[in-house]
Formats: structure tokens, C-alpha cells, sequence
């Protein structure tokens, strides 16, 4: 089915790369209007060409998503070339492993909480009041499976991606008792091959050795369908949540895990 989004104008945040890369693309061919902010600028403007080229719409603005001033700016840039918002997704987001909490420092501890947590109540925050002059329309927020069960090394990063499962179902019955039209719901991924793993520090959750973390590697042990998953199909479960097909649904949350979440299946030699 064709054109889920069509003629929607759509907000994703870390657009430039990985799964926000995947739902930017994955927007435009299904008719959607989107606007990609990231921090990289090189990336960022470099989608949004090969979008336009390839006959979808999309333009690039260079956002930090820790800066409220800047969150000002875009959604009044976002008010006037388009004069609505359909849908936000909040995706932008760091990984910060350490092989021990007491590892942490306390300036990455705020830096992850920055960028995971502020950075998607600013979202919210300046982006609803458009939504609701539009009508309606759908939130996204990228949780992950992090948000769902503990992990040794990633204590910090689930404490962030718990609070934002959280926030998006406050959000979510705040939407509803005001009857804006506005749905609310959080992602959950599992083990996806994106660039963040190669972000993640030499040591951290049980990685051993100098060799950076291999996500294929980790998923055929911890995996019950025993491979990573994809961005183009974290994609797939955002443009649910982002289309009417989804008009039913509100403060839940999509888990995107191969099982994971479910339980463990001994793996055959």
C-alpha cells in the first residue's frame, strides 16, 4: 500500500544517519513532506538532495536538539514554509556504555540525558502547539529495548530510554483528555546495525578485547530469529504509528527486537 503518509508534513530529529535515515527515506516514498534535522551537516543536506532527486520532498535544517533557542527556530521555520506538522518523530539520541556505573562520569551522564531525554520533552514541548492547530497527528518517540529491561554497561542509556517509554504514555493521556487527535507512542528496537555500535566505547557492556562491538555477531547469540535487525525495518514500524492505519493506537509502545524482549531459544550448532 502506497502513499501511508501522503501529503503529511513530518518532524524527525537525528535524521541524518541510521534509523532516523531510514524513516526520513521511507516518509518521502510514501508522500510524505519532511523535514530531517541532525547535527551532522554534511550527511543531512546530502539526504535531503537525493530525496528531492529521486521526485520525494524533504529539506535539512541543522538542529541541536539540547537547545531550546534552536527548537524555537524550527518550529517556526517548520510554521512558516508549511504551516502544519502531522507527525513528529523524536529520534535523535547517544549511546553511552561503560563497563561499570561507577565508570560514569557525571558530564556524560547529563550529556546522554541531554540529548535522550531534554531533547524530546523540547520536542514536544514546541512541536505540539502546531500539531494541534493542524488537528491531529501522531508522535513517535524512539525508545528502545533498553527502556524495557536492564542491561550490565548500559545502565545510564536504559534509564534514559525508560523515561522517554514513560513520557510518551503521560503525553499520550494528556493528549487524550484534551481530545487534540493527537496519538502518542514509543519504539523499542533491539540489536540494529546502525552506525551507533561503532560509537559504543572499547569495554563497555561486556565487549572484550580492542575490536569494536559487531551487532551481527551479538544478535546471533542474544537473538531468538539470531540476526540484527535492520534500520529500514525499525522504519517500517514508525510509518505504522505515523499513518492513519494506526488511528487506534496511543500510549503503547512498538517493541522491534527479534524477540528478544519475549524470551531465549537455545541456538542450533
Amino acid at each position: 500500500m502506497a502513499g501511508q503518509v501522503e501529503g503529511k508534513v513530518a518532524l524527525v530529529t537525528g535524521g541524518a544517519s541510521g534509523i532516523g535515515e531510514a524513516v526520513v527515506e521511507l516518509f518521502a516514498r510514501e508522500g510524505a513532506t519532511v523535514i530531517a534535522t541532525d547535527i551532522d551537516e554534511l550527511r543531512g543536506p546530502e539526504l535531503a538532495r537525493r530525496i528531492t532527486k529521486a521526485g520525494g520532498k524533504a529539506i535539512f535544517l541543522e538542529q541541536d536538539v539540547t537547545s531550546e533557542e534552536r527548537w524555537v527556530e524550527i518550529a517556526a521555520e517548520i510554521a512558516k514554509r508549511y504551516g502544519r506538522l502531522d507527525v513528529l518523530v523524536s529520534n535523535a539520541g547517544i549511546g553511552i556504555a561503560v563497563p561499570s556505573i561507577v565508570d560514569m562520569t557525571l558530564s556524560d551522564w547529563r550529556r546522554q540525558n541531554a540529548i535522550n531525554l531534554d531533547g524530546v520533552f523540547l520536542s514536544v514541548k514546541h512541536c505540539l502547539p502546531l500539531m494541534r492547530k493542524t488537528g491531529g497527528g501522531s508522535i513517535v518517540m524512539m525508545s528502545s529495548l533498553a527502556g524495557l529491561r536492564g542491561s550490565p554497561g548500559l545502565s545510564a542509556y536504559s534509564a534514559t530510554k525508560g523515561g522517554v517509554r514513560l513520557f510518551a504514555k503521560s503525553i499520550a493521556m494528556e493528549c487524550a483528555a484534551a481530545g487534540d487527535g493527537i496519538r502518542v507512542n514509543s519504539v523499542h528496537p533491539g540489536i540494529i546495525d546502525t552506525p551507533i555500535w561503532g560509537k559504543i566505547p572499547t569495554g563497555a557492556t561486556g565487549n572484550q578485547g580492542n575490536a569494536p562491538i559487531d551487532p551481527e555477531e551479538r544478535a546471533r547469540v542474544v537473538t531468538p530469529l539470531g540476526r540484527a535487525g535492520q534500520a529500514a525495518e525499525i522504519a517500517g514500524g514508525v510509518l505504522y504509528l505515523a499513518s492513519d492505519a494506526s488511528r487506534y493506537v496511543t500510549g503503547t509502545e512498538l517493541v522491534i527486537d527479534g524477540g528478544m524482549n519475549a524470551g531465549g531459544v537455545p541456538r542450533r550448532a
